[in-house]
């Protein structure tokens, strides 16, 4: 399991996490001063995330979800309940939500408990929590409505990319929704073209930044960084 890897910049702190039996990476953006959270992706060891967050001080606004599988959607309702706070997934995984059981049984896993999901995720959406906001892209593949979120601060990007983008590879596409050309085309004309020294949390494993993709990742051969 991954260590603990967090940022802070002035007000705004970011760390990352590895959480749940498939270790997701589970990541906590907070306005320190403003004592206000947004959690992405809490695909499992509640306690963690709860102790992380006490010790920060903040409350949570918002709880975001790169995509529905069961590894990232595992403490939801647990984080949901002892927060108030709205969760929030693209409205094209609802489907894929709602197979949570079949999901885990296809991986002898046991099935999360069903949080209250809003469908709100979409493209150009901002979640803010405090004097920060996160962007949203929607950026389908992995699943059909997988997203990626995007955080600006003090002159530096954060990209939140879940299972849409690896260090040296990208996401499965053979699980339930998934289109092997659609995710390409996802990370080519949304994920490519921010700046080269973005910081990119994957869902799972080690971070990475957009130029060493570009230049290493053997799927994206041939991408360029697109100009508008």
């Amino acid at each position: 399991m991954l260590g603990l890897a967090s940022a802070t910049t002035s007000r705004v702190h970011v760390e990352t996490f590895a959480v749940g039996p498939l270790g997701c990476n589970c990541s906590l953006v907070a306005d320190l001063e403003a004592k206000r959270a947004i959690v992405i992706d809490p695909g499992g060891s509640y306690d963690q995330i709860h102790a992380r967050l006490q010790a920060l001080g903040v409350a949570v606004d918002a709880i975001v979800h790169t995509h529905t599988h069961f590894d990232h959607v595992g403490s939801t309702a647990e984080l949901q309940r002892a927060t108030g706070a709205a969760a929030s997934i693209h409205e094209a995984d609802r489907a894929l939500y709602e197979l949570l059981p079949v999901q885990a049984e296809v991986f002898r896993m046991r099935a999360p408990v069903a949080a209250d999901m809003d469908g709100r995720l979409v493209d150009g959406l901002a979640i803010r929590a405090g004097g920060l906001e996160i962007g949203v892209l929607h950026t389908p593949g992995h699943t059909p409505g997988s997203c990626s979120f995007v955080l600006r601060s003090d002159g530096k990007t954060h990209l939140f990319a879940g299972d849409t983008l690896f260090r040296g590879s990208v996401g499965r596409t053979d699980l339930w929704g998934g289109d092997a050309g659609a995710i390409i085309e996802s990370i080519r004309s949304k994920l490519l073209t921010m700046p080269d020294d973005t910081h990119v949390v994957t869902g799972h494993g080690a971070s990475t930044t957009i130029a060493d993709e570009r230049a290493r990742n053997p799927f994206l051969r041939g991408s360029v960084r697109i100009t508008s």
